[in-house]
């Protein structure tokens, strides 16, 4: 073939490295911060059945002062697919798709005034993600941050857009999955060695306090009916004699 030309071994190893510089290409930046689950002390319902608490993203986006940062939530399978350039509020992140049609939807969008650092003593800087009700079914709020409709697992991260262009994101959460009522078939009675015991000791407590009551009823009855014979009887009067006097008249004698 007179006009082929050799091929060179490292076009092929310079596509991988190509790769690994589209998000430097596209101006995103890799932070290494990863959102993670709250362990304030005095917070309770870390994870509820549709909500659960991250930390907010203090101190990770300074110098992004344009930027407006996003929660995206995804399932934990959808996570590694999602596409940054997806704008939120659109038909590929609106809530109200969530989980059927839409894998990942953005939320609880803020700027960096919203995330000051660093923070103030005392203060808790979380964010309950799932915590709108009102919303949830309203198409003309797609960033609604409302309930989770599954248990999961999730993954989410924060998202740096400048009007819509990503300009910086940190890594994804480990999975979080919230929590499940028990049902009652798999709550065991025999699971502790002392339940039969507590049972038991509860009956014969309940037989002797409803003995206890029901002597103490009656008791109250004796008593009244005793009060009340008393009060109502009346002692027979002694009989009162009238002596009958006649009178006797006075007569003037006449005189002798």
């Amino acid at each position: 073939r007179p006009h082929s030309r050799p091929r060179h071994s490292g076009v092929h190893t310079m596509i991988p490295l190509l790769l690994l510089l589209l998000p430097a290409a596209h101006g995103i930046a890799q932070l290494s911060y990863r959102p993670v689950l709250t362990t304030e002390p005095l917070l309770e319902g870390v994870t509820t059945a549709s909500t659960f608490v991250v930390n907010q993203p203090r101190c990770i986006f300074e110098g992004y002062d344009n930027a407006v940062i996003w929660l995206v939530v995804a399932l934990d399978q959808a996570a590694s697919n999602f596409n940054n350039t997806a704008g939120p509020g659109t038909s590929e992140t609106e809530f109200q798709g969530f989980p059927d049609r839409v894998r990942a939807y953005m939320t609880l969008n803020a700027t960096l005034g919203s995330y000051p650092c660093p923070k103030a003593d005392g203060e808790i800087a979380v964010l309950r993600v799932g915590s709108e009700t009102s919303c949830a079914q309203d198409v003309t709020r797609p960033t609604c941050n409302g309930p989770l409709p599954v248990p999961g697992p999730y993954r989410v991260k924060f998202l740096a857009l400048e009007g819509s262009v990503p300009v910086a994101e940190t890594a994804w959460s480990t999975p979080i999955t919230l929590r499940t009522a028990k049902p009652l078939s798999s709550i065991s009675t025999a699971g502790s060695g002392h339940s039969a015991d507590m049972i038991a000791i509860t009956t014969i407590l309940s037989i002797l306090l409803a003995i206890l009551l029901a002597g103490l009823v009656a008791m109250l009855f004796f008593w009244g009916s005793d009060s009340c014979g008393s009060s109502g009887s009346f002692s027979k009067p002694e009989s009162v004699t009238v002596r009958r006097y006649n009178t006797h008249h006075v007569y003037d004698q006449p005189a002798a």
